[in-house]
């Protein structure tokens, strides 16, 4: 069931209707909440709400067996019982057959055969997000912070909370916990501002991502000698740009439903591609998983305590678990690669962005742009073979464009909105607030009627395969 799809309309509107009826009741609230969840997980597969089930009762448990133990080696136990469980779900589903395919060429050499070793498991949706949002919690806990969640429905509801459910925002335990002890924040402002925000996800999603995928990228991308030079170049440009607005789309979409019902999710994108350097794209892109894998697992190895040797490494092994957290391919992996040699590069050159010209200030963010865009050629590729074609298209030099005029209006708007502070659309926010109900009403109905006509063969969005 997609954010952009007529199922999840109805979906959605029985939730609200049902929503307002128990509002009062903390308790009916909170089952309300997880059985809608646990819906809509399982409206793509029923059969793995289980593992989403586990990995709820195991973390909590966890939670409360550290709140109790005072011993020091017996709380390093408890908590490697949560990581082993969550990191083990990761490994058996995500991971288990790549590795496979990496030791199989060298066992073959020995004469054996390991194949029948693989396993042909779906891979769960959002198993990425919501592993790293409880294994949050246990560390939390471990770590003395006051997150201890003593309600088993309402840490239930925390780590099923359908609108972040599927890819994000990563929402830490301190950030949410506490809303679900206090009555819910809505208001008719906040109901509209909520509002405003699903359809601005819808429009990146459906207007310009899948815009872009359809006329572009995907074919661009299935067959990259086809194509001149200038094309490949473009369509790289366009697959910067849709996996931004697909995913900065899915996160408005999850951050104004969450709103509508009253609760506060983190922002999770913030204009990544005005970046000066590839460190401040790191503070601006996929915010929630960026400042996971800081607080989680680049300063547990040192962070930038260390020799600036040892920090470079923290750099690079931080940097390759994050690409191999998007995906079990060797291209993912490489992407990790490149961009922890991107942040090892910039640490170096720190001090050499001193300037604030405006001039010099555009350049940089060019440069940036561009190393970001090569990467997302590492990304999106469907393997090594499929680099190899694109670069290949690329040194042959040639001009000319198969690409029609609509794909460019598309791009062109895409990069508009992009560059342009969201501070200057408030005053277009504001005055259509204050229209009366009636109008917003008829063109909200008239755009999710849009919406779901042009979704009925669109593509689900990008994060929902990690």
């Amino acid at each position: 069931m997609n954010f952009n799809s007529p199922e999840f309309l109805v979906f959605f509107t029985c939730v609200l209707l049902l929503y307002a009826l128990v509002f009062h009741r903390a308790c009916w609230r909170d089952l309300l909440l997880l059985f809608a969840s646990y819906f809509f997980y399982m409206s793509w597969n029923w059969k793995y709400a289980g593992l989403l089930a586990l990995s709820t009762g195991v973390d909590y448990t966890v939670g409360r067996l550290l709140n109790r133990e005072q011993r020091p080696w017996m709380r390093k136990w408890i908590l490697v019982i949560s990581l082993t469980s969550n990191l083990g779900l990761l490994a058996l589903f995500k991971y288990y057959n790549f590795f496979m395919d990496i030791v199989q060429p060298a066992i073959t050499v020995l004469g054996w055969d390991l194949s029948f070793l693989r396993h042909e498991l779906l891979l769960p949706v959002g198993i990425s997000f919501y592993t790293f949002q409880t294994m949050s919690y246990t560390i939390d806990v471990y770590r003395g912070e006051r997150v201890l969640e003593r309600d088993f429905l309402k840490f239930a509801v925390f780590v099923s909370f359908f609108p972040q459910l599927i890819a994000g925002p990563i929402v830490r335990a301190k950030q949410f916990l506490p809303q679900l002890h206090r009555a819910p924040n809505v208001t008719v402002e906040r109901f509209h501002d909520g509002l405003l925000l699903v359809f601005r996800g819808l429009f990146k999603k459906v207007v310009i991502a899948d815009l872009l995928a359809t006329l572009a990228v995907d074919k661009v991308f299935a067959e990259p000698l086809a194509f001149s030079s200038w094309d490949l170049v473009i369509a790289l440009y366009a697959y910067a740009f849709q996996i931004y607005y697909d995913f900065s789309g899915y996160s408005d979409i999850a951050i104004g439903l969450a709103r509508m019902l009253g609760y506060d999710l983190p922002v999770n994108f913030n204009r990544p591609y005005i970046s000066e350097n590839v460190r401040e794209f790191w503070t601006r892109w996929h915010i929630s998983l960026s400042t996971w894998l800081r607080d989680y697992l680049y300063i547990p190895l040192g962070g930038n305590r260390s020799s600036p040797w040892r920090v470079r490494m923290n750099l690079m092994i931080t940097m390759l678990l994050g690409g191999l957290w998007h995906g079990a391919a060797l291209h993912f992996v490489f992407w990790g690669a490149y961009h922890g040699i991107l942040l090892m590069l910039a640490r170096s050159g720190a001090r050499s962005e001193a300037s604030s010209n405006t001039v010099a200030k555009l350049c940089r963010q060019i440069a940036c742009f561009h190393l970001i865009a090569f990467g997302w050629l590492l990304f999106r590729v469907q393997d090594m073979q499929n680099f190899l074609e694109y670069v290949q298209g690329w040194s042959r030099f040639s001009v000319g464009s198969r690409l029609s005029g609509t794909f460019y209006l598309v791009f062109g708007l895409g990069v508009l909105l992009h560059v342009i502070p969201m501070r200057q659309f408030t005053p277009v926010a504001e005055w259509w607030i204050a229209r009366p109900v009636p109008v917003q009403a008829m063109l909200y109905a008239g755009l999710l009627v849009l919406y779901c006509g042009l979704t009925l063969e669109a593509p689900s969005f990008i994060y929902f395969q990690f």
